[in-house]
């Protein structure tokens, strides 16, 4: 599989999408610290905080670009681009990391042709790095969609991923 194109949909284009976007930021305008509210609305109607949409809701919140940005790139919650229809987080907590956390990615990446915190160009699946997810014990793990894998191997893999390709 091939990667998504680097082109980003901006929802400022998308009548329904301003309509409700903009719906949230006259709901919380004048509110001091609104701006993890919005943010945090935004990305679940949307899905992704795009940077024209970023420069859009600091500019009609009159808050500094910086501000958005820093609560986009800060929370792991928030994203600037679409996610794949499937979240595969790969944990790299030291047990995880220890345990093959590596060769689990290198299989993936292999598997589905693209690289942690990419896309398949189908949009069923994006591959992400995440810190330790407390399931210590079941070294290494991944998630899928909020659900735990625990004790793969690389060979486990394909067979794994196959379920979540559409």
């Amino acid at each position: 599989m091939e990667t998504v194109s680097t082109t980003i949909p901006n929802p400022l284009t998308i009548p329904e999408q301003k309509t409700f976007i903009d719906s949230i930021i006259e709901r919380n305008r004048n509110k001091p610290g609104a701006t993890m509210v919005v943010c945090t609305e935004l990305q679940n109607e949307i899905g992704y905080l795009s940077a024209p949409l970023q420069e859009y809701v600091a500019s009609e919140m009159n808050v500094p670009l910086s501000s958005i940005r820093g609560v986009v790139t800060f929370y792991s919650f928030f994203t600037a681009a679409p996610r794949g229809k499937h979240s595969i987080k790969f944990c790299l907590g030291t047990a995880c990391y220890v345990g093959g956390a590596d060769q689990l990615i290198e299989k993936a990446e292999q598997v589905l042709g693209i690289k942690i915190g990419e896309t398949t160009s189908d949009g069923a699946i994006t591959i992400e790095a995440c810190r330790c997810v407390g399931a210590c014990s079941q070294a290494p793990v991944i998630t899928i969609d909020e659900e735990l894998f625990g004790k793969l191997s690389a060979s486990k893999m394909p067979k794994l991923l196959k379920k979540y390709q559409d």
